[in-house]
């Protein structure tokens, strides 16, 4: 897209657009779905699969990500007939004031799919944003994403999330003591218990089988849900296709 056409045309900044697949992770795992992955992000978690949207280190983000118009978007998401849409990153919430992101949620909202939004949980959503969501897919990073604490857990972006009462929030986990973790954040930002999702960190069945069987446990004592990552097991790969 040339800068004249994306002044006067919605847009969003695209890592990939893809479907049909499946939801891999969370209350929703297994259900038909598209997915739209946008570029950008404002953590830099060691272990991200998602790079090309943001790590300019290790990408040329210049290739990695395009300007997209919103209405190629939406008629390519839906040309899978899916049962939800899931917006993903990066992290999404960082577009949330552009047009392109106001258009993209009204016309997904008008074709009746629902719409999921994975967040790392350090923004709050805006009223618009909230209004229009199906579901939140929150996922607060534990210590060994390597940020440091006060820049990957926002209270005031947890308590909005919150509220709204369509949040589920997954934390990614390799150990018993992170599931410790999960549970002094579920107790200080008042997130319900079964709200709560704990996952198992790995990019293959054998990774994710080892740590699930350390974390489930601890995970089912504390009042959590659990999931796994359903796209690993189906297709060998982290992105679910």
């Amino acid at each position: 897209m040339t800068d004249t056409q994306a002044a006067a045309t919605p847009w969003l900044l695209v890592a990939e657009c893809f479907g049909p697949t499946i939801q891999g992770e969370g209350p929703s795992t297994g259900r038909r779905a598209s997915f739209l992955r946008l570029g950008a992000c404002n953590l830099s978690c060691n272990w991200c699969d998602s790079g090309e949207t943001w790590d300019a280190s290790r990408f040329n983000l210049r290739e990695t990500l395009t300007r997209r118009p919103v209405t190629e978007l939406v008629d390519r998401l839906l040309e899978a007939a899916p049962g939800i849409v899931v917006i993903t990153g990066g992290e999404p919430l960082l577009h949330q004031k552009r047009p392109g992101w106001i258009t993209l949620l009204a016309r997904l909202e008008a074709a009746g799919v629902d719409i999921e939004v994975e967040t790392n949980g350090t923004l709050a959503p805006t009223p618009h944003t909230a209004a229009h969501v199906t579901r939140f897919n929150v996922s607060p990073k534990l210590a060994h994403a390597g940020d440091p604490e006060d820049k990957r857990i926002r209270p005031q972006a947890l308590a909005t999330l919150v509220a709204t009462g369509r949040a589920a929030f997954k934390f990614v986990c390799r150990t018993e003591a992170d599931v410790d973790q999960v549970a002094a954040h579920a107790h200080t930002h008042n997130l319900p218990p079964d709200t709560v999702w704990v996952m198992p960190e790995g990019t293959n069945t054998t990774e994710l089988d080892t740590r699930l069987r350390v974390i489930a446990d601890p995970a089912i004592a504390a009042g959590f849900n659990i999931t796994g990552r359903l796209h690993v097991n189906a297709w060998g790969n982290e992105k679910g296709r």
